[in-house]
């Protein structure tokens, strides 16, 4: 008898040792390459770390389709993601489900459940793309709007457009905007840059690089204004609504679900002129993301 209550309680001991084990397992948080996606990616990294929640930093891993594929193939557990991303994730760039920002929310977030993903609450910034120009550029052609941009195209204006790879092949991006404005940029219009940081696109038009003095930009980030550029206005609304929200396998929630309170409490915090101003520490202040979100946990706590 007492052999069989040993193995029992020896049965018990490794059992709790292994859930242990697997409770100390830590989330792997990656993010994509730009600055937003480090920014927010070390909110979430710091938000965990301060719940007592162990993490691996992936941050800045790669473009979408990078991050995304890594989620689901379980390589990393949790990374920012766009409600608008749903539109090429599950080919519904034809619905009009992404211009509106609860339907895009709650899509995305049922059509990922099947897969095992959990969208947490999203940020109320819209961090769609859109297409800037340097303020003198736009107040000597009097270009406000994409339509205004058709045009002075289309009567030889001088345009040099700076963006990463994805924006000029998604068909989302610069394809949507060029098939709803009616003009197309050839490829000396274009300075293709690798990775998707707006922040080298920016610094390319403000510096006038290789003869550029337009950048594909997001509603969020920082740095326009000190980088004297304007975003030209979707006066058609071309763009779907793009906003960031905590992307995690269920099953590293299953195991941590103090997860999902803690990120929905900041991410709720996040309006576009707040994220505008961490994204802008970091492209025109210089600051490093890590502090940057250390800075606003800390205001967040007072």
């Amino acid at each position: 008898m007492r052999s069989i209550v040993k193995t029992a309680l020896g049965g018990l001991a490794l059992s709790w040792l292994a859930g242990t084990a697997q409770a100390e397992e830590p989330v792997v948080v990656s993010s994509k390459i730009d600055t937003e996606g480090a920014v927010l990616g070390e909110l979430i990294i710091q938000t965990l770390e301060r719940e007592g929640i162990p993490t691996e930093n992936r941050l800045q891993l790669g473009a979408t389709s990078v991050v995304r594929s890594a989620l689901q193939a379980g390589e990393i557990d949790l990374y920012p993601e766009y409600t608008g991303n749903g539109a090429f994730f599950f080919d519904m760039t034809d619905s009009p489900v992404w211009n509106d920002a609860e339907q895009a929310y709650q899509t995305v977030r049922e059509r990922d459940a099947e897969q095992g993903l959990v969208w947490l609450a999203p940020a109320s910034a819209n961090n769609t793309w859109a297409m800037s120009i340097r303020a003198d550029v736009a107040e000597e052609n009097d270009l406000v709007t994409l339509e205004d941009l058709a045009t002075y195209l289309e009567q030889g204006g001088e345009f040099k457009f700076a963006a990463s790879a994805e924006f000029v092949d998604s068909d989302q991006a610069l394809p949507a905007f060029q098939e709803a404005y009616g003009f197309e940029l050839s490829d000396d219009q274009l300075l293709v840059l690798s990775g998707g940081n707006t922040a080298a696109t920016m610094r390319a038009a403000a510096q006038q690089t290789s003869g550029v003095n337009a950048a594909m930009t997001y509603g969020t980030d920082g740095g326009l204004n000190a980088l004297n550029l304007v975003v030209l206005e979707d006066t058609l609304g071309v763009q779907p609504i793009y906003q960031p929200a905590p992307v995690v396998r269920e099953s590293v929630l299953e195991t941590y679900p103090g997860i999902e309170a803690s990120l929905d409490a900041v991410f709720e915090t996040l309006d576009l002129e707040t994220l505008q101003r961490l994204n802008a520490d970091v492209a025109v202040n210089g600051l490093s993301p890590d502090q940057v979100a250390r800075d606003y946990l800390d205001t967040l706590g007072e």
